[in-house]
């Protein structure tokens, strides 16, 4: 099995606990980030596996910038694969009382980070033989609430940045580097020749459950909820699977 290096971001949540562990129990060097020193020094601990844990601002460009250049200082040649975890929840009662503070939250978490891990690190997850990038989005982007209009929005715009990275890992290893700028009705994975090796990929859950939430509310079943260890197995299984056969799919985890 070749080992690979793969960069957790929002590594502290519950879920990138169980991604971190799941990555390094399959034998993959895993670093962890988080924005709070103790919390991802805490989460690496608790997932094992000697995960590395380091601190980011992801929603500060120059601040992943500092990131990647960390990781050179620390000999990684490049990364074969971001999952990316950062999200968060900001609900309302309709569409009137949609605030700008919960926008801008969600606009940070969702799309300001992705959009940052994803420049940076690019290049190398275009590079790697195994390159993989893939975020969690919600059911409710594709049947968005009025009460959720922000939250639905924001995962909207991940979920559209995320396949335009696909679009282009899909033009760089089929020979295609033309840019048009025109939208296409060809499904991503039709373009991809059998050189495709790199990856984006978006998990849609309905909602997260873990461990703790379950002991917490024992009287609640969670209905249509994805436990984060069902995250954490399909996030292994990215990189037991060809690329051509993912690059650009919504993989429903959702129950």
């Amino acid at each position: 099995m070749t080992t690979l290096t793969i960069l957790v971001t929002g590594g502290s949540s519950a879920s990138g606990i169980a991604v971190t562990r799941a990555l390094g129990a399959a034998g993959h060097r895993v670093l962890t980030v988080g924005s709070d020193e103790a919390r991802i020094k805490a989460a690496a601990a608790e997932a094992g596996n000697a995960a590395l844990p380091l601190v980011c601002d992801l929603a500060n460009l120059e601040s992943v910038r500092d990131l990647a250049a960390t990781l050179t200082g620390l000999g990684v040649e490049g990364v074969d694969g971001v999952i990316h975890l950062v999200g968060g929840w900001r609900g309302a009662k309709g569409i009137e009382d949609q605030t700008d503070e919960d926008w801008e939250a969600m606009e940070r978490s969702a799309v300001t980070t992705l959009r940052n891990v994803s420049r940076v690190f690019y290049s190398q997850l275009e590079a790697s033989a195994h390159g993989r990038l893939a975020i969690v989005s919600s059911t409710t982007a594709a049947s968005p609430t009025a009460a959720a209009a922000s939250y639905a929005a924001a995962k909207a715009a991940a979920e559209a940045w995320t396949l335009a990275i696909a679009d282009g890992f899909g033009r760089a290893q089929s020979g295609n580097t033309g840019n048009t700028g025109a939208p296409t009705e060809q499904h991503s994975t039709e373009q991809h020749s059998t050189e495709q090796h790199s990856a984006a990929v978006i998990f849609v859950v309905k909602a997260l459950v873990d461990a703790a939430m379950r002991q917490a509310h024992p009287e609640r079943r969670f209905p249509g909820f994805t436990d984060v260890e069902e995250l954490a197995t399909a996030a292994v299984g990215l990189f037991e699977q060809p690329a051509a056969a993912l690059n650009g799919q919504r993989i429903l985890l959702a129950t």
